[in-house]
């Protein structure tokens, strides 16, 4: 076995070059253990761009220190991550490079402690990290690398040995850890993808370059079968919560904590908002008691530019007073859409921007950065509209100098509820907090076909069947017919408690057809509003807006 003894910055380069060219090799097959069967950007084709892209601005770099290629391999990364998996390997980078500033050369002992460090930062970049995934994955990798690295501390082919057998094993027990992969029969694609980048790293190390021309990586099979024993039953209906009063003041004071402040209200009511400073704290909360926060916040200070506003009679006329409106706009918004009728829905209610993308492609982190800079405002909302892309936009906060906030709207009905909910005369803060409390009075049913067969929730999906998703996370039927899987969807998502219904057709889906879905709908549901938009999108037959 050829020992190394230490690595180089251009051998670091290269090790990531042969792991991403043995990755590309298998982008289909981790594209197809994707739990859901949707035409999505899917993991492996988002992990691998992610890694072009810090590829590119590796052989950019000009100082050949192991240190400096790992600092522009994390910029690379982060600018071109796409989807979850893209931007979880970002942070993977980040800890890498943060580990290795300052080294020229390194042993497997500096390797094993980078790992550790990119395990730790991919885990702080998640609110709320989840057990099972690639990060369960880099964890393992990295526990093992620091224990093989202390008794090989030159050979790097020892520890990254190591390091691929703990992540096959590591993937092949994500089911266990994850319930909706065990259901499924399948390993986590995004800890498959980072097992294969390994693998081909390793054959790197060990001189194998050339015999990888004449294969491939193999999938992991998972550790359990498909298990009938986790069911998940339907989507019940969210209860629907009243808007209760938007409450806003200033208190003007000394030694003032808006932590502490915050700490007191947390609990007291909903899209609870404190910014200032020792002197001056604002405040803003929805809340059904407005007097209990006033009577604590006078005990503070004095207060001023008090407003309560009874948030049913404020979202009466809502949109049509919005439309009137034509302010000069402070706060510009930025929209993520797919098909020429879904970016005219958002042209039309004023997003300054539109950035193509969704399903079957996510955008960067670059094309969502070029967007914020192109916008001349200095605030900016961001409407990802996909679940696939807010980690992705979260990331631009960082890299500019403006004010950027991104509402997690995980679906185009969402965004367009969220962008109805925006005031131009509101501040940033105040907008982000109401634009987030319209996403949960929205319901979103899409109708698609699945691309692959699988089991999930219970139901069994042949590829090329109709399914139907609420809220771009339950899936909840699947059929033959497309149009009685988008009523057994609606039925799901409890269309009897929807007053405004707004049908979006795309894919193979003509207009012909949806209209005839909303007169039988107006037939069976006499006192809803009924709308049809030509949306345009891509693979969705229809997506469903219910409010």
């Amino acid at each position: 076995m050829t020992q190394i003894v230490s690595c180089g910055g251009r051998e670091f380069r290269d090790m990531f070059a042969v792991g991403i060219s043995w990755l590309e090799k298998s982008i289909d097959d981790v594209n197809a253990i994707n739990v859901f069967p949707v035409p999505d950007g899917d993991t492996g084709t988002n992990m691998f761009l992610t890694m072009r892209s810090l590829m590119e601005e590796a052989d950019r770099a000009l100082d050949q220190s192991v240190s400096e290629v790992a600092k522009a391999m994390a910029h690379g990364a982060l600018m071109g991550a796409r989807g979850n998996s893209g931007v979880i390997l970002s942070q993977i980078f980040r800890g890498m490079a943060k580990k290795l500033e300052g080294k020229e050369k390194i042993n497997s002992v500096d390797w094993a402690q980078s790992l550790a460090e990119a395990s730790r930062v991919a885990y702080k970049g998640l609110s709320k990290p989840v057990e099972g995934t690639i990060l369960t994955v880099m964890k393992d990798i990295a526990t093992t690398a620091e224990k093989v690295a202390v008794q090989h501390p030159n050979d790097m082919v020892q520890v990254m040995e190591a390091c691929h057998q703990t992540a096959k094993e590591s993937v092949a027990k994500t089911p266990l850890l994850l319930p909706v992969l065990r259901e499924a029969g399948v390993v986590d694609a995004g800890g498959q993808g980072l097992c294969i980048l390994f693998e081909g790293m390793l054959k790197y190390l060990k001189g194998e370059v050339e015999e990888m021309q004449y294969s491939k990586p193999k999938v992991i099979a998972a550790a359990v079968g498909p298990s009938e024993a986790h069911k998940v039953g339907p989507l019940s209906a969210e209860e629907e919560v009243p808007y209760g009063y938007c409450t806003n003041f200033l208190i003007e004071g000394t030694r003032l904590s808006a932590e502490k402040i915050k700490a007191r209200l947390d609990g007291k009511g909903e899209s609870l908002v404190v910014v200032g400073d020792e002197g001056t704290i604002r405040v803003h909360i929805h809340t059904y008691d407005p007097g209990s926060i006033l009577r604590y916040a006078t005990a503070l200070g004095t207060l001023h530019q008090i407003q309560i506003q009874n948030m049913d009679d404020q979202h009466v006329g809502f949109l049509e007073m919005q439309k009137e409106k034509k302010p000069k706009i402070d706060t510009a918004i930025i929209a993520i859409a797919a098909g020429d009728g879904m970016k005219e829905v958002f042209n039309s209610l004023g997003v300054s921007f539109v950035i193509s993308g969704g399903q079957t492609m996510n955008p960067s982190v670059r094309d969502i950065v070029q967007a914020v800079e192109t916008i001349d405002s200095d605030k900016v909302i961001v409407l990802p509209n996909n679940k696939n892309i807010i980690l992705t936009a979260s990331q631009v906060q960082e890299l500019v100098s403006k004010k950027v906030a991104v509402i997690p709207t995980r679906t185009v009905p969402q965004g367009v509820a969220a962008l109805l909910a925006f005031n131009y005369e509101a501040t940033l803060e105040e907008n982000v907090a109401t634009m987030t409390d319209a996403i949960a009075r929205v319901k979103t049913v899409e109708i698609t076909n699945a691309v692959r067969s699988t089991q999930i929730n219970g139901l069994k999906i042949g590829e090329g069947q109709a399914i139907a998703i609420i809220d771009d996370e339950n899936l909840v039927a699947a059929g033959d017919d497309a149009t009685d899987i988008l009523y057994q969807g609606l039925d799901k998502a409890d269309i009897k408690s929807a007053e405004i219904i707004t049908i979006y057709y795309g894919g193979d889906a003509t207009a012909e057809q949806a209209e005839k879905v909303a007169n039988e709908l107006h037939a069976k549901f006499p006192d809803k509003q009924i709308e049809v938009v030509n949306g345009g999108q891509p693979h969705y037959s229809y997506t469903v807006s219910l409010e």
